[in-house]
């Protein structure tokens, strides 16, 4: 009776990263040179035409500079560390981890691409994919706290599990995951590097985010003088009722809570604690009544 109670616990236990993490990026993270190993011997050398993208692949910009120095590297040295593919159906070969290579292959007209064919489901695709660029690649704020999010929605993993397996810390997960909740178009700017995440995270906590990112990459300003921008816009003027003390004194924690609510949410949250009391209110505000849905639909528990 208790094996059975301990099988079905399994069962319902979340699983963790996939097969473990160790399994899946054996063969993604790169081999130390300066240690004299020999690059890793391939399964198969594949036509580069027979090679397609993961169409879940988390990187959706790849830098046409770094790329143009890869290419000339895959030229004069041709494509060291293999890829990780798996097999289809139809013959083609899935790209699992590698498809910056894949590119550079394609710039500097490589005829064929070495590669390492492994079993992968579906889902531990898009794991790897995520996770390898994480890893290994320079993405952008966003693309980063996408993936995050990604693994979070996709695989139940909590924050603290990320951290563990991939080296960072909570906070630096935490902070990047609240990001998601800015306008796009301060998000735009994040991509192609006109904000920096510090710009981004002093803007998360105003109304104006759009607003004020654009006068900030107008103007070239600071982290620090973006945070005093933030604070000034945010200020009462002329007649404009002053803010609830309780709001102008909101403590790290509440802030962080605040935060932490705005992106699982992905809507604006703020939460106004009556001073001395349990009491207050918690504010969500939408974007567009697609927003409002979905936030019906959860409350609701749809």
């Amino acid at each position: 009776m208790q094996e059975g109670q301990n099988m079905a616990d399994k069962k319902t236990k979340p699983r963790g990263l996939g097969r473990g993490l160790s399994a899946l990026m054996a063969d993604v993270t790169p081999q130390d040179s300066t240690q004299g190993d020999a690059p890793r011997r391939p399964d198969l050398l594949v036509p580069i035409e027979r090679l397609v993208p993961n169409p879940n692949q988390p990187r959706r910009r790849f830098d046409p500079q770094a790329l143009q120095e890869l290419t000339s590297s895959v030229a004069e040295k041709g494509i060291i560390q293999p890829l990780i593919v798996r097999e289809r159906d139809d013959g083609q070969y899935e790209i699992v981890a590698g498809e910056r290579r894949w590119r550079a292959a394609q710039q500097a007209q490589l005829h064929e691409i070495p590669v390492l064919v492994r079993e992968f489901t579906d889902a531990e695709v898009l794991e790897v994919a995520i996770i390898e660029n994480i890893q290994r690649a320079d993405l952008n704020p966003v693309e980063e706290a996408a993936g995050y999010r990604q693994l979070m929605d996709t695989f139940g993993h909590t924050q603290e599990k990320l951290a563990d397996a991939l080296g960072k810390s909570r906070s630096h997960i935490a902070n990047l995951i609240r990001l998601l909740s800015l306008p796009e178009e301060v998000l735009d700017m994040l991509r192609t590097g006109q904000l920096t995440a510090g710009h981004a995270r002093a803007l998360i906590t105003t109304d104006k985010a759009a607003e004020l990112a654009r006068r900030i990459v107008k103007e070239g300003l600071s982290v620090r003088a973006t945070e005093a921008l933030v604070k000034k816009s945010d200020a009462p003027k002329g007649e404009k009722p002053a803010r609830p003390k309780a709001e102008e004194e909101k403590d790290a924690d509440t802030r962080a809570l605040e935060g932490d609510l705005s992106a699982n949410l992905r809507m604006r949250v703020t939460l106004q604690h009556e001073p001395g009391g349990e009491r207050g209110r918690m504010v969500i505000q939408y974007e567009s009544l697609d927003q409002l849905d979905e936030l019906c639909r959860m409350l609701s528990g749809q």
